[in-house]
């Protein structure tokens, strides 16, 4: 029995492979009750360059190879500024705006963005289930992102509340809500997925995540010691103790974890569990911040959550299908196989009787 097997029959393997997205859920609800006594910057570079010290550590553990060559350490850096720098900085300041249940949606809803960009770049089939998936996604965030007021607005008269207006203005409005933010969070990781295809061409990809967690935290240091102040005046003995949490356990020992069983082929039981993401953070953040969402929002939360999973399952719906349309087709030919030689034998005997 190898060591793949018997991880696999342990009784802690469920928990083992429902820990990434408890960490990641979990490390949402742990950064928002810092942002009060902090800023947004320097807590996104904090969770981010650590983090990515421990995973190099993992790495010349594992003696994984270290990038060689300008190709490997400029996809590097494109994959630091738009998974590292971009990803963590909008999430951050989004996190000021907005819950860390309603955020943690926002972002995991980046499968979506993901499937587009896959089927542009790589020819990727959406699929049936994909397209009915994204719809689903569109109308979730739609109704997430987008002011209650609008939208009841609409329903109840159909048209927009006055005072609304296209331009400057709208993105102006858009912006300064927490849920656009993480949005971008999601399409900046979205497109970082698609960039580690890339960079695994060129470089291993345990010491590549490594440093492009060290790389994408030194931009966020630089803009916050130059755009922030106090973000170490209100931290409490509580407040480092979350970050080193966020940090360790929801960076390092989740992504650790995550590529572990993808690298061994669990990959689709990974996709399957992405919607436990926001569902923890919903939970804790109900739990320990008292958020509360409105019906529109949690009516955008299900339509959300169950687009991700039909993104992630797409090409598993679509094979089950598919295996049912074969086992249905083979069924109906014998039957209407039988059902001719049952007449070829009447005919025949009719035939003998004639004669």
């Amino acid at each position: 029995m190898n060591q793949q097997q018997s991880l696999n029959q342990s009784p802690f393997y469920p928990l083992l492979l429902i820990a990434p997205f408890f960490f990641w859920g979990t490390a949402m609800v742990a950064m928002k009750g810092v942002i009060p006594h902090t800023t947004p910057l320097f807590m996104a570079g904090v969770r981010l360059a650590p983090a990515g010290i421990l995973v190099l550590l993992v790495g010349w553990l594992l003696k994984r190879p270290q990038p060689k060559g300008w190709q490997a350490w400029g996809w590097i850096a494109l994959f630091a500024l738009i998974d590292g720098a971009m990803f963590q900085g909008f999430l951050a300041e989004g996190l000021v705006r907005t819950g860390a249940g309603l955020g943690s949606v926002m972002i995991d809803s980046q499968p979506l963005a993901v499937a587009l960009l896959a089927s542009w770049l790589f020819s990727d089939r959406i699929g049936l289930w994909g397209w009915i998936g994204l719809a689903f996604g569109v109308a979730g965030i739609s109704l997430l992102g987008l002011p209650t007021e609008w939208i009841t607005g609409f329903l109840q008269q159909g048209s927009l509340p006055d005072g609304f207006e296209l331009g400057a203005g709208l993105l102006e409005g858009l912006f300064q809500n927490g849920q656009w933010l993480m949005l971008l969070a999601s399409l900046s990781m979205a497109v970082g997925t698609v960039c580690m295809r890339y960079v695994s061409r060129y470089a291993d990809p345990i010491t590549a995540t490594g440093w492009h967690m060290i790389l994408g935290g030194v931009p966020l240091f630089a803009l916050s010691a130059f755009g922030e102040a106090n973000q170490f005046s209100g931290l409490q003995g509580a407040d480092w103790l979350a970050m080193g949490y966020s940090t360790i356990f929801g960076s390092a020992v989740a992504y650790g974890l995550f590529f572990y069983f993808a690298s061994r082929g669990s990959l689709t039981s990974l996709s399957s569990l992405t919607f436990l993401t926001p569902v923890f953070a919903l939970l804790f953040g109900s739990l320990f911040l008292n958020e509360v969402l409105t019906t529109v929002q949690w009516f955008g939360v299900g339509l959300t959550l169950v687009s991700i999973y039909l993104i992630n399952q797409r090409h598993v719906l679509a094979e089950k299908l598919g295996t049912q349309q074969k086992e249905a087709i083979p069924a109906i030919s014998s039957v209407e196989s039988a059902t001719l030689a049952d007449r070829s034998q009447v005919r025949v005997r009719m035939t003998k009787t004639e004669n």
